[in-house]
Order: C-alpha cells, then structure tokens, then sequence
C-alpha cells in the first residue's frame, strides 16, 4: 500500500505553522491593543473602534486554531484533524464568497446605511453637547488633514457652529496658498473648502474596497492550496 508522501507531509506542516504563527500575531497585537489604555491612546483608538479589534482577536483566534489542527494533523498523520482542518477552510471560503455576492447584491443599501450614517454625525455637528464637541473637534483635524468641509452639504452642515473657531483653527478654513475657485469658495465672509467630507469618505472606501477585494482573493487562493494539501494527505493516511 502507499505510504504518506514526506514532501507534502512536511510542507502542509511548515504552511500551517506560518499561518499558525500569523494568527497568533493578530491575536496578540489585537488582545494588547483591547487592553492596553496607553495602546489606545497611542493610536487614538476609542470604543466606536472596539467592535473592530473584537473581529480582529476572532479572526486571530480562528487563524490559530486551524493552524494548530494543520500542523498537528500533518505531522501525526491524524484524519481527524485533517478533516477539521478542510472544514475550516471550507467556511470560511463559502463565508467569503456569500460575503462578496451580498455586498454585490445589496450595494446600493450599503450606500443608503452610509449616508444615514453620515446624515447622523451631521447631527453631531450641530450639537453643542460635550460628547459632540469631542467629535467636532476630531472633525476638524479631519478636515484640515483632507481639505474637505462638512459632511453632506458642505459647510452648512455645521449649522450655528460654523463660526465657533478662533483663530488659525476657523472650522473649513482654506489655507491662503488653497485659495483656488476649484478647492474653496466664500461663506459667510470667509473662504471655507468647497468639497464636502462625505465625499472624501466615499471615494477612500471605493480605493480601499479594491484592496479589499485583492486581499480576500488572495486569501481564498491560501485557503484553496491549504484544502487541496490537507484533503491529498487525508486520502494518503487513508490509503496507507
């Protein structure tokens, strides 16, 4: 009967172990990052970005147990783990690809949860509670880094706030080397930054969605070759 290939035994372990080592890297920098305050504070992480770090330690959490079962099912030669491991993969392959044909399908909600998300922090710029005024002035840093005002309809989206700023930190103020028709445009006595932010925000999820798109291919081609590794192995444990 066939033996177990030592070639493919050997390199379905050494695949695992670097996708085990990986997860363990995103779990810890996410676990060191969800309780360290001066981590946080560091890369000015507050708790509307939790939920992401969450999905992080999951993702790292899963990477890790799958890599363990690879590894473990490769060098002990144990079915059991192998299967585990091919299920796996399997998931999160369907999850992918059910993932990218609902976010094909219910675009244009996705657009429609955007802009009711941007509608409410218009809210937010037009409020004078404390909560507002901390993410008026994260805005702000927002616009300048961007050269963008408001949010929706420009800088009529700060309502009465508009003309809170003093000095050189006046809310959408161009600076005096911007002063070009196509970038700012006069308000209320002043030249303010004529594109609104939901339109930076819209256009820098659109760039990102092709990275996006790229990394999830070429993470289901890793997950292909991982399935095609372990379900080889499998028949040649069985066969042996």
């Amino acid at each position: 009967m066939a033996g177990v290939s030592g070639c493919m035994k050997y390199s379905m372990f050494i695949f695992n172990f670097f996708f085990w080592v990986c997860g363990s890297v995103i779990l810890g920098v996410s676990v060191w990052i969800r309780v360290s305050k001066d981590a946080q504070q560091e890369l000015e992480i507050d708790n509307s970005l939790f939920a992401g770090v969450d999905l992080l330690i999951a993702v790292g959490s899963i990477i890790m147990v799958l890599g363990f079962l690879g590894c473990c099912g490769a060098i002990k030669e144990s079915r059991c783990m192998l299967l585990l491991f091919f299920i796996g993969l399997l998931l999160i392959l369907i999850l992918q690809i059910t993932g990218g044909i609902l976010g094909a399908v219910y675009r244009s909600q996705i657009e429609t949860s955007l802009n009711k998300t941007l509608q409410s922090s218009v809210n937010s710029l037009q409020s004078s509670t404390e909560e507002a005024k901390a993410f008026q002035e994260k805005f702000q840093k927002f616009e300048r880094m961007n050269e963008c005002c408001g949010l929706l309809n420009g800088p009529a989206d700060w309502g009465k706030n508009f003309n809170s700023g003093t000095g050189s930190n006046k809310i959408c103020q161009c600076q005096l080397e911007d002063l070009s028709p196509n970038r700012c445009f006069m308000f209320q006595g002043r030249y303010v930054y004529k594109e609104p932010c939901g339109n930076v925000i819209a256009e820098y999820l659109k760039d990102h969605m092709l990275i996006i798109m790229g990394i999830a291919f070429g993470l289901a081609i890793i997950e292909i070759v991982g399935m095609g590794f372990s379900m080889s192995l499998y028949c040649q444990i069985q066969k042996k």
